[in-house]
């Protein structure tokens, strides 16, 4: 009996051992992660996992020394990994999104996300990149959806108007496109794109005063917003303010637009 208590002592000895030393490699790790030693983190922590195959955060600081070393793939396996050791952590979904986001897997991005969401209902971020990727889906509707819950999380949230504005416009809603974008602005004055999206989305409505007022708002702010002045111009000679919008259209040609140079050619000779 004695002897089955000292080779069971010695056994726990053993692995804590083997759990310090992985500790350790991951500390080590971690340091030359913040220090941008990439190379030598990812060393580290290969060191760390090889003791402990089911050490989640060596994989989750590994995936994202991957990443800082454009190895998306390794950090979306990373990440992978991370969840399948603990299927509950946020960081693991939330980081695997971004890599499937920056690799253009929209529906990959949309089902972590949905993950994170499930797990954390209140996670503005994740909220925010589903929103993002269901943009590029086209899905607007889910859009709308995505931004109008960061809103009610987080009422001032400017961002999240500003996307739920373009998502209305997307589905010619132009009035509520208007309102969103109009709330964007009273939280952030100097919100140079949706100054500049109201003006395309009050132009959809007839408003061509109202456009330029919006055009011009946005100019004023950036005074190189090439497509800004192209914008205004194009209105102007609408218009029939020929000089005014001619001067619009060089400004953008000018400033590198290339659809200006056309516009020149065919409304200021």
């Amino acid at each position: 009996m004695k002897r089955i208590i000292y080779l069971i002592t010695i056994l726990l000895i053993v692995f804590e051992g083997c759990s310090k030393n992985a500790e350790s490699y991951f500390k080590r790790g971690t340091e030359k992660l913040s220090n941008e030693n990439y190379r030598g983190a990812i060393s580290d922590f290969n060191k760390a996992i090889k003791i402990n195959p089911e050490y989640a955060d060596a994989y989750l600081n590994r995936g994202f020394a991957r990443y800082k070393l454009q190895d998306i793939q390794g950090a979306i396996v990373d990440y992978t990994k991370v969840v399948e050791i603990d299927p509950d952590n946020v960081s693991g979904y939330t980081n695997r999104g971004l890599m499937k986001l920056i690799i253009e897997d929209s529906q990959g991005a949309v089902a972590d996300y949905t993950k994170v969401i499930e797990i954390d209902p209140d996670n503005v971020d994740a909220y925010f990149k589903r929103g993002l990727a269901k943009i590029i889906l086209k899905d607007f509707s889910g859009v709308i959806y995505d931004f109008t819950k960061i809103i009610e999380i987080k009422p001032e949230y400017a961002d999240a108007y500003y996307n739920r504005g373009l998502a209305k416009n997307d589905l010619q809603d132009f009035i509520g496109a208007v309102a969103d974008l109009t709330k964007a602005i009273e939280i952030n004055p100097e919100f140079i794109e949706a100054y500049y999206n109201r003006g395309m989305a009050k132009l959809a409505l007839q408003d061509d005063s109202g456009a330029i007022a919006n055009f011009t708002k946005s100019i004023e702010i950036d005074p190189q917003f090439a497509e800004a002045y192209y914008s205004r111009g194009r209105v102007k000679i609408e218009l029939n303010q020929k000089d005014s919008g001619c001067l619009d259209l060089r400004k953008a040609a000018e400033l590198g637009y290339a659809e200006a140079y056309e516009a020149i050619k065919r409304y200021c000779q």
